[in-house]
């Protein structure tokens, strides 16, 4: 009958779109939580669905912690009965009390967010909820704990087999590339005639992952160049005047710019599996292109620097090399992690550190968060398994003979970074 009735609800919800209810919902919020628990009725369960996610969007920020407040409190699991369900599974294992242990450990707001979900186009406003609460809430709050629940569900929600990989092109709707400029995090798009000059010629790509419950809605996306040979800063990727690839005369791709669109999704990993996909397809497509890096900021940079009272204004291009190859190399966060964030991520996925450049992004948020520095990451082929074995089990950085080569004999580099 559950399933019954979502298909239900999905196509009259199609054929008469959404409308909020005409009449207030004289119930508290409590009260329709407690209705859309219980097992009485589908459609009344998804009648006060829908009543809870019209009033949560209208409400203001006190009251959103308010609500988040009481799925955190009185919707959380029992300690006692967690315990003893589980000493039941230890005296007698088996299917009944190890679903008795189970029912006991989840909480019932998880319950409750998967009923919220039944609601079609819910998926987007659950989502947006879980933003205003990671906004809202301090990391040691202890209701902030209640993120755990939405990020153990969304995981399972967007994972790889329900994304779906799209090109975008200067053909696309427009309400997509509208949503590409207002998301790109990396190099801002000033206008719609820059982002033609990065969708439209032959040697440029965009790919985007799409959730089929946000079909509008961007996950995440990469902007791709097309080049001949590894270049050494975005002015050249981005220029007006540059002369365009043809595509198939092309050997490289460049990685420029990746873009988490989705605040609420924080924290569930999508980028991994785009490059994945985008080198497939791209080799699938062009078989001359024979390498895939990309031209990556190095945000921690700056700050580290200051953190080291290294002064930028005293170093020439190759000493500022020197400087961000010891901090890539050498800086590590508590468990042994390096320190800057795009290296976490991109060490990670099994690339290898190929090169820095200088003076390699000369706009203000270049210069103000890693002096103009960039970074090279390439993706070999056949070495990215063996690199992320070595990265995620004994934290080892892979790095080029060039890179390493930066660094003075005794691995230390002077506070002026030569």
């Amino acid at each position: 009958m559950s399933l019954l009735s979502d298909v239900l609800s999905t196509i009259l919800e199609r054929r008469y779109p959404w409308q909020p209810a005409r009449e207030a919902d004289p119930r508290s919020d409590a009260a329709l939580i407690a209705d859309l628990l219980s097992n009485a009725g589908e459609i009344s369960g998804l009648t006060s669905a829908r009543e809870l996610l019209e009033r949560y969007a209208a409400k203001d920020d006190a009251a959103k912690i308010a609500f988040f407040a009481h799925l955190a409190e009185e919707l959380d699991i029992d300690p006692e009965t967690v315990r003893t369900a589980l000493d039941a599974y230890e005296a007698k294992p088996g299917p009944k009390t190890y679903r008795a242990f189970l029912e006991a450990a989840e909480p019932p707001r998880q319950e409750l967010v998967r009923r919220l979900n039944r609601v079609p186009g819910a998926t987007a406003r659950l989502v947006a909820m879980r933003a205003d609460l990671l906004r809202l809430l301090k990391r040691d709050d202890p209701r902030a704990a209640l993120d755990q629940d939405f990020r153990h569900l969304f995981q399972s929600w967007f994972n790889r087999g329900f994304l779906v990989l799209r090109p975008v092109s200067w053909e696309s709707p427009a309400q997509i590339l509208e949503k590409i400029i207002a998301y790109e995090a990396v190099h801002a798009i000033d206008s719609w005639d820059d982002l033609r000059r990065r969708v439209e010629p032959t040697d440029r790509r965009c790919f985007a992952f799409f959730h089929p419950a946000m079909p509008d809605e961007p996950v995440i996306f990469v902007e791709v160049a097309l080049t001949r040979g590894i270049p050494g800063s975005i002015q050249e990727v981005l220029a007006e005047d540059r002369e365009e690839v043809e595509a198939a005369e092309a050997d490289t791709a460049v990685f420029y710019s990746i873009s988490n669109c989705q605040s609420g999704l924080a924290g569930i990993s999508f980028g991994n599996s785009l490059i994945k996909q985008v080198v497939a397809d791209l080799s699938a497509e062009l078989p001359g292109l024979r390498t895939f890096v990309t031209l990556s900021p190095i945000p921690g940079l700056r700050r580290w620097m200051d953190a080291e009272a290294i002064d930028p204004t005293t170093l020439d291009d190759e000493a500022l090399r020197r400087t961000a190859a010891r901090y890539l190399l050498t800086a590590k966060r508590e468990g042994g992690m390096p320190l800057d964030p795009v290296a976490r991520f991109h060490l990670g996925n099994g690339a290898q550190l190929h090169a820095v450049h200088a003076n390699a992004d000369i706009s203000p948020k270049g210069r103000a968060e890693s002096c103009g520095a960039m970074v090279n990451y390439l993706y070999d082929l056949g070495k990215i398994t063996q690199n992320h074995e070595g990265f995620a089990k004994r934290q080892e950085v892979a790095a080029s003979d060039a890179v390493r080569g930066l660094l003075p004999r005794n691995g230390r580099a002077r506070k002026e970074g030569a």
